[in-house]
């Protein structure tokens, strides 16, 4: 059994959606769905997850899992759209709790909104296995990007979200809060102790000038040529490297409305009483 991968690209984000499937009995998971957003009018459309959904039914897919890697921050989740079209579980890693309870603290967000976890429909253990038709999957931590960051191993694809980026573009920024360097390489020397053969996909491509973007690549390419974490790089020079790096580094540009609508698995703030939904800008308070 080979799990069939079909991606998406999300040009202004650079983000990479997946359609995972069995090609035997149709079942499928759907990996970092894309909301499109406007930041400078606050309007939303579904460009992206219309392709996703034209793509499952043509393929006669049925979708068991919506699954996100982490509560991003350059791009809003998709997840609550699509299961509303095609249901599906929505599924994160359990620490999703640690980053709820950072950013309602940060964004001073209503005292309903629970930290538990509650707006998903499945919490991922560490180690955790489950099924996507007859391919088997599994879970495992990778903190160091943010505390609830997860891989999904399906069959013989590891899905590691923000963790890895292709070779030649290294590894995640640590310096969001929970975030830390010496926890990502360990979370990385785990998911590259998996054997070289496995497919390896990332969930964003920022591609240097001449390459286009690609989003697979394997675990013995990583192994041999990331240019952050190669073999023989040390824990201590990865901390030194991502360290000095990210104190150089700008914000992502969607991170105000994306932390506020992830952390919620997709789904807005309540309406106020005039019907419209708002969000929350801190200012100097990060």
């Amino acid at each position: 059994m080979i799990a069939q991968v079909r991606p998406f690209f999300d040009k202004t984000t650079g983000t990479y959606t997946y359609v995972v499937y069995d090609g035997v009995s149709r079942r499928a998971a759907i990996i970092d769905p894309v909301l499109d957003y406007d930041h400078r009018s606050g309007r939303t459309h579904t460009t992206s997850c219309d392709a996703v959904i034209a793509f499952v039914g043509q393929e006669s897919l049925t979708v068991d899992w919506i699954l996100e890697t982490h509560a991003h921050a350059d791009h809003l989740s998709g997840a609550v759209l699509l299961k509303g079209k095609m249901a599906g579980k929505i599924g994160i890693g359990a620490n999703i709790s640690t980053v709820q309870a950072t950013f309602k603290r940060i964004f001073n967000l209503e005292s309903a909104l629970a930290v538990d976890g509650s707006q998903f429909d499945r919490l991922f253990a560490d180690g955790e296995e489950f099924q996507v038709g007859e391919l088997a999957a599994r879970t495992y931590a990778v903190p160091g990007h943010t505390p609830a960051c997860v891989a999904y191993h399906i069959d013989d694809s590891l899905f590691v979200g923000d963790t890895l980026f292709m070779p030649d573009c290294g590894s995640a920024r640590c310096d969001f809060p929970g975030g830390d360097a010496r926890t990502l390489y360990r979370s990385i020397r785990r998911l590259l102790s998996q054997p070289e053969e496995t497919r390896l996909f990332v969930c964003h491509d920022y591609p240097p000038a001449g390459r286009d973007a690609q989003c697979e690549t394997t675990v013995g390419a990583q192994r041999a040529a990331n240019i952050h974490v190669h073999d023989g790089i040390s824990e201590e020079a990865f901390v030194t490297m991502r360290s000095t790096r990210d104190k150089t580094l700008d914000m992502p540009l969607l991170i105000i409305p994306a932390i506020q609508v992830n952390i919620r698995a997709g789904a807005w703030p309540a309406a106020e009483e005039n019907g419209t939904v708002y969000l929350k800008i801190p200012i100097d308070a990060w």
